[in-house]
C-alpha cells in the first residue's frame, strides 16, 4: 500500500497501479495538503509514502516523526517514463524493505535505506 505525494508524476502513479499496487495519490484526494498531514495520513492508513519532497527527510530523520516508510525520489532530469520504470522495479524487488525505512532513490539507480534504530527494551 502506497501513498503518493502530490508531487509524484502521474506516470509513476499509473505504472504502480498497472503493476497491481494499491496507490492513493494526494493530488486526487487532498491537493495542497501540508507535509505533516500527508505523513500523518500515511501512518494512519498504514502506507509507505512516495515523494520527491526533501522536506520529509527533515520530518522523519531530524524530527523523528512516525512513519510506515518513506521513499524519497531524487530523479531530476529523468523522463517520466524512466522514472516510472525505476520506481516500478524498486517496488517489485524491494517492497518489504521499504516498510518502516527511509529510502532515497538516486537517478543513477543507487538506493540508500536507513532503518530506524530499534527502541531499547525494558530491563
Amino acid at each position: 500500500m502506497i501513498l503518493a505525494d502530490e508531487n509524484i508524476v502521474s506516470a509513476v502513479v499509473s505504472r504502480l497501479r498497472e503493476d497491481g499496487w494499491d496507490v492513493v495519490w494526494i493530488a486526487e484526494v487532498a491537493p495542497s495538503m501540508a507535509d505533516p498531514n500527508v505523513l500523518a495520513r500515511a501512518v494512519s492508513d498504514g502506507r509507505v509514502l512516495l515523494t520527491d519532497d526533501k522536506d520529509f527527510g527533515e520530518l522523519v530523520v531530524r524530527e523523528g516523526r512516525a512513519h510506515r516508510g518513506v521513499v524519497l525520489l531524487r530523479l531530476a532530469g529523468m523522463s517520466v517514463i524512466e522514472r516510472a520504470e525505476l520506481v516500478s522495479r524498486l517496488f517489485a524487488s524491494a517492497s518489504a524493505e521499504l516498510v518502516d525505512a527511509f529510502t532515497v532513490v538516486e537517478r543513477d539507480g543507487r538506493v540508500r535505506v536507513r532503518r530506524a534504530a530499534p527502541e531499547p527494551s525494558d530491563p
